[in-house]
């Protein structure tokens, strides 16, 4: 038996949030060396990742003190992190091996989702599976090893009359990520290289079973991002929630010092036990202070019920149009505030805040801007 959830307030409830989030230092441990960039992305699983500059910003900001963007690159080169199209249709930023196992629980289902599209755009599967076929000879050839770029690609599947005009080629590249062929790995410039998506996990770790690794990613989740829901878990994996709530009541039945309950406004969340709130009630009674965030951030989008970290304004401040384009976040205490520019055109602010903050935070807000060093 689960013994009965802690009653948190919202602050306390965010400030938790901030800390599982890595976007806080916990008590003890400002002396640690602290985390690499493959370290923060294999604790999260998985950065939404479809703005490149933001997720290695992301990932930056959650690694060891003076963790520059060339060393989240490096993790990429070094083949510590790639980037895919794990989830719901969209770009993350994750391990080798993590992308295997989302691939294998969302791929499918993502794919089926596109297929009208593909339709559409005159993508039947002859001319998908003849796109597979140039494309594998090619991520296998040996002058290949490094990758292959987007252009490059794009001229061998014309040479082999596969149809890439308008956005065939980008619905391409996404069905053939959804099918495991490929993924984004090493930089060349400023761009990443596609290369060839193993076919068994890295490593000597035996394959993973389907359900195996819902339950393992689920108690990742609940640990680099509670308090959150189940729901909350089924909607940024894009999985129904009836086989995303059945692995989680798994988890706990099988290993109940996983995750504890709390309660945050008559909702009741998970979160890994090593952040039970119980034990850490001095650190979260203290206000949080600004957070800078860079745009797409995990602590923004890593749930389908926002309202914890942002109201109505807030968000409009975020995501002011409809083309569902987050902006880099001001976070106050763990509360969306506003919205902030790295470097603004001449006569802008460097941040734009919702009415009502007073004269002392907006100073605050000021020095972090001006303290970010992540360009």
């Amino acid at each position: 038996m689960h013994p009965g959830p802690s009653v948190l307030s919202p602050d306390v409830a965010r400030r938790l949030r901030l800390r599982t989030q890595g976007l806080t230092v916990p008590d003890g441990d400002a002396g640690t060396p602290g985390p690499s960039p493959a370290d923060v992305v294999r604790r999260m699983v998985a950065l939404q990742g479809q703005d490149l500059p933001a997720v290695l910003r992301a990932i930056a900001i959650r690694s060891r003190p003076g963790t520059t963007l060339d060393d989240v690159r490096a993790a990429f080169d070094a083949g510590e992190l790639v980037r895919g199209w794990t989830q719901r249709g969209t770009l993350f930023a994750t391990t080798p091996a993590d992308l295997i196992a989302l691939v294998s629980l969302t791929g499918e289902r993502v794919a089926h989702q596109g297929r009208r599209v593909r339709e559409t755009e005159g993508l039947d599967d002859a001319v998908v599976a003849h796109a597979e076929t140039v494309t594998r000879e090619a991520l296998a050839a040996p002058g290949d090893a490094a990758g292959i770029s987007r252009a490059t690609m794009l001229d061998l599947w014309r040479e082999a009359g596969v149809p890439v005009e308008g956005q065939r080629g980008y619905h391409l590249i996404v069905t053939l990520a959804l099918r495991g062929v490929l993924h984004w790995g090493p930089f060349a410039g400023a761009q990443q290289l596609m290369v060839a998506t193993p076919t068994a996990r890295p490593g000597p770790a035996p394959a993973e079973a389907p359900d195996l690794a819902l339950r393992r990613i689920a108690r990742s989740y609940f640990t680099s991002r509670g308090p959150a829901t189940t729901d909350d878990l089924a909607w940024w994996l894009g999985l129904p929630k009836t086989p995303v709530r059945a692995a989680v009541s798994a988890l706990r039945a099988e290993q109940p010092d996983a995750l504890v309950e709390v309660l945050v406004d008559g909702t009741t969340m998970l979160v890994a036990r090593e952040s039970d709130p119980r034990e850490l009630a001095a650190p979260l009674a203290e206000p949080a202070g600004v957070v800078l965030v860079p745009g797409f951030d995990e602590m923004v989008l890593g749930y389908q019920d926002r309202a914890l970290v942002a109201d109505a304004e807030a968000m409009r401040t975020v995501v002011p149009f409809t083309n569902g384009v987050f902006r880099p976040g001001v976070l106050l205490d763990g509360r969306l505030i506003g919205t902030w520019r790295r470097a603004p055109k001449q006569g802008e602010a460097p941040f734009e805040l919702v009415p009502g903050i007073e004269t002392r935070t907006r100073a605050d807000v000021d020095a972090a801007v001006t303290a970010w060093h992540l360009g």
